[in-house]
């Protein structure tokens, strides 16, 4: 039987625990064998990460080096243009094949705005949605409608993620870090120290190219 493996997209500016822990804990939970990190490429008319994509990319290997749940795909990243989700997970469902369970992990604020993502109806037609909660967040989407598209697809059965390719949404429940690139950054600013935050190889890659410190 083939393998659930999910995709785990961000802009990692820089990555963190934030990231990493939450989905390490919803591997053991459902029995995850492979998640694939996926740094955006940022549009053009985003703000501007303020780590290239070659260091954004570096963090990332640096991280989850001694991981081995973890792999790095670059493809965003090789793209001069930005792609939308949709397009990214239907090129690698054409890839991976009709039968093999593909998911798509969210935190629980992306899926509040889900309905505004480009084309998200087609998006379970590709993958299963797994979502990482924020413990005490409500979850109930703001139109009735979506909340309708939400109850759908929810199961609080993982053999369905296993035995079904594509189409279901499944709720985590994982603790919340409360760890976000902002936090860091402003610390970083502050010269406060952020070891907690990240692994340390990132950490002194971060020192060592002098990121997120303006001026002196």
């Amino acid at each position: 039987m083939a393998k659930l493996q999910a995709l785990f997209g961000g802009t990692f500016d820089p990555i963190h625990y934030g990231h990493l822990k939450p989905v390490e804990i919803l591997a053991n939970q459902i029995g995850l064998s492979r998640v694939i990190i996926m740094p955006n490429n940022v549009p053009p008319h985003r703000p501007q990460p303020e780590a290239t994509s070659e260091q954004r990319k570096l963090m990332v290997e640096l991280a989850i080096a001694d991981k081995p749940l973890f792999v790095l795909d670059e493809r965003e990243l090789r793209r001069d243009t930005p792609s939308f989700t949709a397009d990214t997970l239907q090129e690698w469902r054409a890839e991976q094949g009709a039968d093999k369970p593909l998911a798509f992990i969210i935190g629980q604020d992306s899926l509040l705005t889900f309905p505004s993502w480009h084309r998200y109806e087609t998006i379970l037609e590709h993958v299963h949605l797994l979502v990482t909660r924020r413990p005490g967040y409500p979850l109930t989407m703001q139109q009735e409608e979506h909340q309708d598209w939400l109850d759908r697809h929810l199961t609080s059965n993982i053999e369905d993620l296993h035995n079904q390719p594509a189409g279901k949404i499944f709720l985590a429940e994982t603790p919340w870090f409360d760890v976000s690139a902002t936090l860091i950054r402003e610390r970083l600013e502050r010269g406060e120290s952020c070891d907690e935050m990240m692994p340390e190889p990132v950490l002194n890659y971060i020192m060592q190219q002098g990121l997120y410190h303006h001026g002196a």
